[in-house]
């Protein structure tokens, strides 16, 4: 292996990382794979192969009978550090229809599928007006259309972020008719129309920048093999795992986790998991998660 990674072109680079991700994943890499995903010439696809070979020799070597690239023993990747967390992330997104199988970087698909997630009606003129009201700064006129309200209604917000809580896509704002921070949830925005110079930011919003630690554990009355296999599950070292999660977020990240209610509500085999410093948390940030600002 070289000394260090080279100061190459990002196209270059790009496609060394390319390289890598097929020989860690695959096992294997040829010409035509760089040539299909990235659109170069022969020639530039065997000078590709062969310049890496050149700073990794010990990477990847020929099989003459196979007639492509394949993983040497001692591969150690130069440019792409790999991430199981990629690799899973693109096949959900093969899976949900999000991402094409052609713009994936896997050549070989195992068997997949996920479980089945009602799509979202965000409005891609929606999400564009309000994204460009963070980029600029702005409050942003919309039509909401809340639980709480039998008629959509105007209101002005002026958003500073976008939140994902596992399941809903929110923009996170100002809102000027209630004079708080609020999720509004992009799928209810009906419409939007003006735009004004906005004179809160996100740095007004304590609970967006602030955040908290979860510390979680197996379920202490699961049996010691039990808690093994859930410590294992969520990443945990010495029976515990710490989650930073922003104020603004703790009612969502409570509720996916299975959190939001006693432990005692439900089967130990259920539940799995409890929150160890439930009692450290700021008494505000509790309060914060059991009474979540969102206009519903």
């Amino acid at each position: 292996m070289g000394a260090g990674k080279p100061d190459l072109r990002w196209g270059v680079e790009r496609r060394f990382e390319f390289i890598e991700f097929r020989l860690f994943w695959d096992g294997h890499v040829n010409r035509s794979d760089l040539m299909d995903t990235f659109g170069v010439s022969v020639n530039q696809a065997s000078t590709d192969l062969n310049r890496y070979i050149g700073m990794a020799p010990g990477n990847m070597a020929y099989d003459k009978s196979a007639r492509t690239y394949i993983r040497g023993t001692e591969f150690q990747s130069l440019f792409l550090k790999p991430d199981a967390s990629r690799y899973l992330s693109q096949l959900r997104s093969v899976a949900d229809g999000i991402l094409d199988r052609d713009e994936a970087w896997m050549g070989q698909f195992p068997s997949y599928d996920a479980a089945p997630t009602p799509a979202r009606g965000v409005n891609a003129k929606t999400l564009r007006s309000v994204v460009a009201a963070i980029r600029r700064s702005e409050a942003i006129e919309v039509k909401y259309q809340s639980l709480s309200q039998p008629e959509s209604r105007w209101r002005w917000i002026a958003p500073h972020a976008i939140a994902f809580d596992g399941f809903r896509w929110h923009a996170r704002a100002f809102c000027l008719t209630d004079q708080l921070f609020k999720d509004f949830l992009l799928s209810r925005i009906i419409e939007t129309r003006g735009t004004k110079p906005s004179g809160v930011g996100a740095d007004a919003d304590a609970d967006w920048n602030d955040q908290v630690t979860l510390e979680i554990g197996p379920h202490p009355e699961l049996s010691d093999t039990q808690q093994k296999v859930i410590a294992l599950d969520y990443g945990m070292r010495g029976g515990s795992a710490k989650i930073p999660v922003r104020k603004a977020l703790l009612y969502y990240a409570l509720k996916r986790l299975g959190l939001d209610t006693d432990p005692s509500a439900r089967r130990p085999q259920d539940q799995q998991i409890v929150l160890l410093n439930g009692a450290l948390l700021d008494p505000r940030a509790k309060a914060q998660a059991s009474a979540y600002r969102m206009e519903g």
